[in-house]
């Protein structure tokens, strides 16, 4: 018997996404961006990427039926990011789910986003639980020790900025585009990542939790250094500053992962593997260093193509069909969540309000 085929539905930042995927095969992934709608700005706005995502949806998802030559009468359920994520964005594509689920009579089934990112290595590699996921982005930065569709157990992750955020605002800092991490990475490349001191915070205490913000601050200040010395930044400045910034950023989080790899070994594994997703899983530097650990401890490391490592339907898409096969699903009772943390018995790392533990 085939496995379900699944149309996946991911809003919950600045990409409209969907995408058609039947077990492990992905028969269509569309997304489409928002960038030049928020350039001028810096960062994404909410309510504009809310605008977009309601106008974008319906064209994104029949792009997917197009590609994935399907009739929305051949798809068996239909997942979709319920959270977390922007909550207009969110809402935009709980909505849209809900009105084919409830048109069709097809099965509905919410999927937490970040799920979506920890399941991405069993889509695209097959990876046997429990597997070590090191999800790093614009929004979100954890260890967890990846058991089941439902059940994770976090490490450690970020108190305040995460890695993708920390990027972002480098590249405010030094006048580059937006997103950060790509042109962070360019700069660097003919950078010196000696000539600047820049912390690596909290190394000097146990454990495997992150923290960015004061790295952020070391680099205003060198930027700020050179300015008054100088009276402006030169292309070879900013390209130190950008190559100590990731190099900092880089050892913070090879070091992180010795000590979570340390933990998650200690469980003996029969199938020992490292995966890391999201997007600044893109970046070379980061990649490289998480290469060498893991051929240090002899173990598997993956990471996922570029295309799957940023947010996308394809993954949701995934994520939906295991917990479909598990039995799982939703109703129109469904809500879409602005915070949504996948270990639920953990304590909240970045406090908690009435609308929930924000990871």
């Amino acid at each position: 018997m085939s496995p379900p085929l699944i149309l996946g539905i991911e809003s919950s930042c600045d990409d409209t996404a969907a995408a058609l995927v039947r077990g492990r095969e992905v028969l269509s992934s569309v997304v489409l961006g928002q960038a030049e709608l928020h350039a001028a700005f810096g960062g994404v706005v909410p309510e504009i990427a809310a605008r977009a995502h309601a106008e974008k949806l319906d064209l994104a998802v029949e792009e997917a039926l197009s590609r994935g030559g399907v009739t929305l009468s051949g798809i068996d359920a239909i997942a979709v990011t319920a959270g977390p994520g922007l909550i207009g964005g969110v809402l935009s594509g709980v909505m849209l789910a809900k009105g084919l689920a409830l048109g069709l009579g097809t099965p509905l089934i919410g999927v937490n986003h970040l799920a979506g990112h920890a399941l991405t290595p069993r889509l695209t590699d097959g990876l046997a639980y429990p597997y070590l996921m090191l999800l790093v982005s614009g929004g979100h930065c954890q260890f967890l020790i990846v058991r089941g569709a439902q059940a994770f157990s976090r490490l450690g992750g970020t108190i305040d900025d995460a890695p993708g955020e920390a990027f972002d605002k480098a590249a405010r800092l030094l006048a580059l585009p937006q997103p950060g991490g790509p042109s962070v990475e360019r700069e660097a490349a003919t950078g010196d990542p000696a000539r600047f001191a820049f912390p690596r915070p909290l190394l000097d205490r146990e454990g495997c939790d992150f923290s960015f913000s004061g790295l952020k601050t070391a680099l205003l200040r060198a930027r700020d250094a050179i300015v008054a010395e100088k009276g402006g930044l030169t292309r070879a400045d900013r390209a130190d500053l950008c190559a100590g910034f990731q190099a900092a950023v880089c050892d913070v989080i090879a070091e992180k992962t010795r000590r979570a790899l340390t933990l998650y070994l200690s469980e003996h594994p029969a199938e020992p593997a490292l995966a890391v997703a999201g997007g600044v899983a893109a970046n070379t530097a980061i990649r490289g260093a998480l290469t060498e650990l893991c051929a240090e401890r002899d173990l598997r490391f993956t990471a996922p193509p570029l295309a799957l490592c940023t947010d996308n339907a394809a993954m949701i898409a995934y994520a939906g069909g295991e917990l479909f096969e598990a039995g799982a699903g939703d109703d129109m009772t469904l809500a879409a969540r602005p915070r949504w943390p996948l270990d639920q018995g953990a304590a909240p790392m970045l406090g908690s309000g009435r609308k929930g533990a924000k990871a």
